[in-house]
């Protein structure tokens, strides 16, 4: 790469940060071109980005931004960003999975999120996490199964009162 292509990317690599509200580094080693290539597409289903990057360059990145963690200690090695655009729990999970299919690689080196360095162990406990579509069916379960007790008892109540009052009437006939 010449200096342009490198400061081009550099830039590209930036904005990817500014929008990724989640991001992953892996070391990859060990992986084949045809599992990264697999490993791409995974991501890419789950809403994020795999990107193969230089740590000279993210160094470049992450010690010019006063707005992201310091995480230069981590930049060694072969490593790869994921750039989760979505949830974050879908990228992790995505990556956890393509992992233990393929003899614990890519390995996690450390998440940020919220501007905040998260562990590999906090992020192996993320991508153990329901999707966010599996935990948004719940809650509405959670909240319809009261609702729907609610709605039996006051059914259950219509029909006692229109019990008594047809009783009442078929009384009030009889007497009268």
């Amino acid at each position: 790469m010449d200096r342009t292509q490198k400061e081009s990317f550099v830039a590209e690599l930036q904005e990817r940060i500014d929008r990724a509200p989640v991001l992953y580094l892996t070391d990859f080693t060990g992986l084949s071109v045809k599992a990264m290539t697999e490993l791409r597409s995974s991501l890419r289903k789950s809403g994020a980005e795999y990107v193969v990057v230089k740590n000279r360059l993210a160094k470049r990145i992450f010690t010019a931004s006063d707005s992201l963690p310091d995480i230069t200690g981590s930049l060694k090695g072969p490593t790869g960003l994921v750039f989760g655009y979505g949830d974050a729990v879908a990228p992790a999970k995505a990556l956890s999975d393509f992992a233990n299919a393929n003899d614990k690689r890519p390995v996690f080196k450390l998440g940020i999120m919220d501007n905040k360095i998260l562990q590999p162990e906090q992020l192996e406990k993320i991508a153990k996490l329901p999707s966010r579509e599996r935990l948004l069916a719940e809650l509405v379960g959670a909240l319809e199964a009261p609702m729907a007790a609610l709605a039996s008892v006051l059914e259950a109540k219509l029909q006692e009162t229109a019990g008594l009052l047809e009783a009442l009437k078929v009384e009030r006939e009889q007497a009268g």
